[in-house]
């Protein structure tokens, strides 16, 4: 399935896109839990309640669509230097210490809820506080079946989805910051969508990601050059940390992040960022 929050007649709705992207059936879920995007939708799933009845299907084109989960209930968690050629693209600045051979813990920080944005949203550059905003491109686990202390073995089965996220940096604030939560939890710093797809449909440890910025591919790469994988990711930060149904992780961005790139090149108006992921469709922002 694919699970998408859109706008209609000013109210929240909750909807199955079709498979050529082209239509969306709205779900009769109460006005109350379409507030909170796919979360009500997750929880219901996850507790082995029936999927809600579908309403006939309506052209996607024209409708606006909203991040599936506009507000999470909590930080979104994020890991750092998940991608080996990433870590090392940043060898020469402050985060240069790239992840010893054998490091079984990987780098764990977190996003606010504020930061949460749409597919085709425009993103606000904070030119007041700085001028090095960089992008990166992320595939994000959505968790269906929470959870405390999940094994490496049973953790694909607290999978519910997969959607993308652009992990926006402010690397100036970053690195006066020496620590990575404020520098990436701006408003309108995760781009999320355009919608969810299910573990059913696709497998998240390999799927091919790409980053373009104003046309220019910047990132590629595979989800298998994952340092940490998927399963280690979910076992390690539920390790004395209850995850819920609608918890979301991004998993890390491949090397190619403006930061990198000599001379470095940050995000400038009017820049353009489209992500694909494979398996899930595209996410496209322009920042402004």
């Amino acid at each position: 399935m694919r699970i998408a929050c859109f706008q209609s007649m000013g109210q929240r709705r909750v909807g199955l896109v079709s498979a050529d992207g082209l239509q969306i059936a709205p779900l009769a879920l109460p006005a109350e839990d379409a507030r909170g995007g796919a979360l009500a939708l997750i929880e219901r799933l996850s507790a082995g309640e029936p999927l809600p009845a579908a309403e006939p299907a309506q052209p996607l084109a024209g409708l606006r669509l909203e991040a599936p989960l506009p507000r999470p209930r909590r930080n979104v968690f994020c890991v750092g230097r998940n991608y080996q050629a990433h870590a090392q693209e940043l060898s020469g600045s402050i985060f240069k210490n790239a992840p010893p051979a054998g490091m079984d813990w990987p780098i764990v920080f977190s996003k606010v809820p504020e930061t949460v944005v749409a597919d085709g949203a425009e993103v606000a550059l904070p030119t007041e506080v700085s001028t090095q905003i960089d992008y990166e491109a992320e595939l994000a686990v959505v968790i269906g079946r929470g959870g405390k202390n999940i094994a490496r073995e049973q953790a694909m089965g607290h999978v519910f989805g997969y959607t993308i996220v652009n992990d926006v940096t402010a690397r100036d604030v970053q690195t006066r910051h020496q620590q990575w939560h404020l520098g990436k939890s701006f408003d309108g710093f995760c781009p999320m969508g355009p919608w969810i797809v299910t573990a059913d449909e696709l497998d998240g440890r390999d799927t091919r990601l790409r980053c373009w910025v104003n046309e220019e591919l910047r990132q590629d790469a595979r989800t298998t050059d994952l340092i940490f994988d998927i399963p280690a990711l979910i076992a390690t930060i539920s390790r004395g940390i209850t995850l819920y149904p609608g918890d979301v992780i991004a998993t890390g961005t491949p090397a190619g992040v403006g930061m990198g790139l000599v001379p470095p090149q940050y995000l400038k108006p009017d820049d353009v960022v489209r992500i694909e992921i494979d398996g899930i469709g595209t996410l496209s922002n322009r920042f402004v």
